[in-house]
């Protein structure tokens, strides 16, 4: 519990998950939430229900003061509310929206992130995605300063996180959203008392971790081998998944794995997407002469199965291939 004299007056600014831990851990701190700033309300699921954010629906738990303002740039009366508050810091974690300069400038410590990665590696909207799909064994979470460039902001604090091999994207969020609370609260401490110096990031070791788009989530059984679809398919969940086409449908891919063991049908050299079913298994060559074992498909229209399902009831023909 932060002493009365560290007590500090804060803005946050978040919306998923990712940030309902920060904003939980700052109030355990002590520190006063002035106010929670999340992205308006969305509609959600097959039946379209209008849905709070999770950052929103955890500041009303908490009794906090929340605004959902559906832009910050230029909105007098959000940038009155601010002012009127007068915050010694804004946090800002995941809440989806570019940070003006006249907020930049308001707080005496500065506007400080929470982003998912060792910066300047992974700039950008999907870090968490983006390293597992290049399979990196470790990243991290970094506190920073913001500035009115991308993820470029001073450093203020790392921790470093190692990435299971079989983690996906949605399991590590959870990790790293656990473990950065507790850097967030540390670094405003560090902050506030002058413990903590702000680091410029080399722009030369910078790399971009852009917005996944559906097409990410093809299979590119040409371009890549076994392990590297795996990955992808790892840092793609929940979104864009994995996916190819068989007979000109769409086959999602919900479940799969490295193929290590040779079979007794696989070929001593196999055109990438090449299919192989042997035993209820269905398996796909890749480049390298690698394989992948898909164990969960859904095809176009159909419900979700086992690959021993969807082979029991779709017989492809010898030389069936996908993509």
């Amino acid at each position: 519990m932060t002493k009365a004299a560290d007590r500090l007056k804060l803005v946050f600014c978040g919306t998923p998950q990712f940030a309902v831990p920060t904003l939980e851990a700052l109030i355990l701190a002590g520190h006063e939430i002035a106010l929670v700033v999340s992205q308006p309300d969305r509609p959600v699921g097959r039946n379209r229900l209008l849905t709070a954010p999770p950052v929103k629906q955890a500041a009303l738990a908490a009794g906090l003061a929340i605004t959902q303002p559906e832009k910050i740039r230029n909105n007098p009366e959000f940038r009155a509310q601010l002012e009127a508050i007068a915050p010694d810091a804004i946090v800002v974690v995941a809440y989806g929206r570019i940070i003006p300069p006249w907020m930049l400038a308001l707080p005496r410590l500065g506007c400080v992130n929470l982003h998912a990665s060792l910066l300047p590696k992974y700039r950008g909207a999907a870090p968490i995605q983006w390293a597992i799909a290049m399979g990196d064994a470790s990243t991290g979470n970094t506190t920073m300063l913001l500035d009115e460039g991308l993820d470029t902001g001073p450093i203020l604090l790392q921790q470093s996180v190692a990435i299971g091999a079989d983690q996906t994207a949605a399991e590590l969020s959870s990790v790293l959203a656990k473990t950065g609370a507790p850097l967030v609260v540390e670094t405003l401490a560090g902050l506030a008392n002058g413990t903590i110096r702000p680091n410029t990031q080399n722009n030369d070791r910078a790399t971009s971790a852009r917005l996944l788009q559906r097409e990410d989530g093809r299979i590119d059984f040409a371009g890549h081998t076994a392990k590297e679809l795996y990955d992808r398919w790892r840092g793609f969940q929940p979104w864009p998944g994995a996916f190819t086409t068989i007979d000109a449908k769409k086959l999602i891919v919900h479940r799969m794995a490295i193929a290590h063991s040779s079979v007794s049908g696989q070929p001593a050299l196999a055109e990438p997407g090449w299919i192989l079913v042997e035993g209820g298994r269905l398996m796909a060559a890749c480049a390298g002469n690698t394989w992948l074992e898909f164990r969960e498909v859904q095809l176009e229209g159909k419900r979700r199965m086992t690959a021993a399902e969807f082979v029991r009831g779709n017989p492809l023909p010898a030389g069936a291939r996908l993509g």
